[in-house]
């Protein structure tokens, strides 16, 4: 069993910067895959980045170059640091895991997730 819990969204001017944190629970949470994903008012949950367990990492195209991807497996916590956010960025942001191994951008391929976190970009 895998506990997920996101923090550090918040409201923030256009161009600025958050650092959302997922924290998990579990001995074999550092053997999972972890994603973040969003979920903008009347859309659909949309992928925006992964981590293997080996620590290779993807993006969607709409955050390449502007969120970065980490994790820390002592602290059993995934992170991910937004810069240059922008208005379209306003989101519930969430966490989510999986012991699969292959790299996955579908959020049915996860099945842990996290109670998410807004975030909200002003222009």
């Amino acid at each position: 069993q895998v506990q997920l819990v996101e923090s550090g969204g918040g409201l923030v001017q256009a161009g600025g910067s958050l650092r959302l944190s997922c924290s998990g629970s579990g001995r074999t949470f550092s053997t999972y895959r972890m994603g973040w994903f969003r979920q903008a008012p009347g859309k659909e949950r949309e992928f925006a980045a992964a981590i293997s367990r080996y620590g290779t990492v993807i993006y969607a195209d709409s955050v390449k170059g502007r969120f970065t991807i980490s994790r820390d497996i002592a602290k059993n916590t995934v992170y991910l640091q937004m810069n240059s956010l922008k208005p379209e960025d306003t989101a519930v942001y969430y966490c989510a895991a999986d012991a699969g191994v292959p790299m996955s951008t579908t959020p049915d391929r996860y099945y842990y997730w996290g109670q998410g976190t807004q975030v909200t970009v002003s222009s």
